[in-house]
């Protein structure tokens, strides 16, 4: 996963993490809903931290399988 040195944020809105990802934003909040994407509510914003996103997906398997 790249992340820009630029840009030092610990967190990512679930729209940058559907652009990081090359996704649409609603898998990403499906994901969210499922739990199956780490995530933490902040007030009424919803945020990824990079480290889960970065442990979760080299944990994932090619088949989509949990290891």
């Amino acid at each position: 996963m790249e992340m820009n040195n630029e840009d030092n944020s610990l967190v990512l809105t679930p729209m940058e993490c559907a652009k990081l990802l090359k996704c649409g934003r609603g898998t990403i909040y499906e994901a969210i809903r499922q739990n199956s994407l780490p995530h933490i509510h902040f007030g009424k914003k919803i945020l990824i931290t990079k480290a889960a996103l970065r442990k979760m997906l080299e944990g994932a398997t090619s088949d989509g399988a949990d290891p």
